[in-house]
């Protein structure tokens, strides 16, 4: 498309090689008229067990990292091995919604910028996964918008990691915290493959919907966040589902579509695993991702996630819905 200076975009043939015929679209489901539980397409943490590990290792070795993105990588790994305290021996008694308050906190102090609650669903879980664990705490960390519009090159990308060094830091603290008052927690921290999916949760919990280019869209922060969860037994009160009609602007702008470069972005639902829904084609998005070390154009062009346009389109949208439909509930979020 003219206008796109990523286009036209040329696969490079030794990852395309690397990939040895494996296909992301059908490990996802896409086109399968049942459900299922999803199944690990990328970010395998053992590279070595998984059919793709040479194609995910190359997406390592391809960049040239600065000094800063190494520092970066190393605290999230850091942070992501960090040991947990032991469960406490007594319970500290309060109230569900009381709980559910107390995650405030790490929005006051920076550690994340929202917070959710949602009970676990089964079809969260990746296949072969279980837990006992009743709920999920979600946690969102906001981009530096200034610093994430550089996608996808290296500053931009520095972004993007930054915020996946404070999901695990938090996700770890929520963790830390709550088996300080008695209680069962573990940590996902992402973005490798964990226990569960993250992003139905997240929407579950009042995080916002899911857009066309496959994230959560919200009047806060757009498109422009990372997700970290606490899985525990604790017993936070759940927070409220909200929608703001993104899914019908979705299906009205094109603005993710044109700014893809491999095309991998398309103009209607597709059925995944049962469900209808918006999906970006793996296998024309991976190449491109594999190459720049994580791409992240479509949530930085996303009309929501400029600062200030988010909650300026929700309350236009919202003039057109009833309460009802807008859902009369919100995560807990910064001032």
């Amino acid at each position: 498309m003219a206008g796109n200076p990523y286009r036209p975009f040329e696969p490079d043939a030794e990852f395309i090689e690397l990939l040895d015929g494996y296909s992301g679209n059908a490990v996802n489901g896409l086109g399968e008229p049942h459900p299922r539980q999803a199944r690990m397409v990328w970010w395998a943490p053992d590279m070595d067990a998984v059919t793709f590990g040479n194609a995910q290792q190359w997406f390592y070795t391809h960049e040239q990292p600065d000094e800063e993105m190494r520092e970066l990588r190393a605290r999230r790994l850091q942070a992501v091995q960090s040991p947990l305290p032991p469960v406490a021996a007594e319970q500290v008694e309060r109230s569900a919604e009381d709980w559910t308050a107390q995650l405030q906190r790490f929005v006051d102090a920076g550690d994340c910028e929202m917070t959710g609650v949602a009970g676990m669903q089964p079809e969260w879980l990746y296949e072969s996964q279980a837990t006992d664990l009743p709920t999920v705490v979600v946690l969102g960390l906001a981009h530096e918008y200034e610093e994430l519009r550089h996608v996808p090159d290296l500053r931009g990308g520095k972004d993007v990691t930054r915020q996946y060094v404070r999901a695990a830091e938090a996700a770890k603290k929520v963790a830390a915290w709550l088996r300080g008052e008695g209680y069962r927690a573990d940590a996902v921290t992402g973005p490798m493959t964990g226990k569960i999916l993250l992003i139905p949760p997240a929407i579950e919990c009042g995080f916002g919907e899911l857009g066309k280019h496959g994230s959560i869209i919200n009047p806060e922060f757009g498109s422009g966040f990372r997700l970290g969860a606490v899985l525990t037994d604790a017993p936070f009160a759940p927070t409220a589902k909200r929608s703001f009609g993104i899914d019908d602007f979705c299906s009205r702008c094109r603005v993710c579509e044109n700014a893809c470069p491999p095309l991998a972005i398309g103009p209607d639902k597709q059925t995944v695993r049962g469900t209808q829904k918006w999906y970006v084609d793996f296998d024309k998005c991976i190449p491109y991702f594999a190459e720049t070390s994580g791409c992240a154009i479509c949530i930085a062009a996303c009309p929501w996630t400029r600062p200030g346009v988010g909650l300026n389109l929700a309350d236009k949208l919202a003039r057109r819905t009833t309460p009802l439909e807008r859902g009369d509930g919100a995560s807990s979020r910064s001032a």
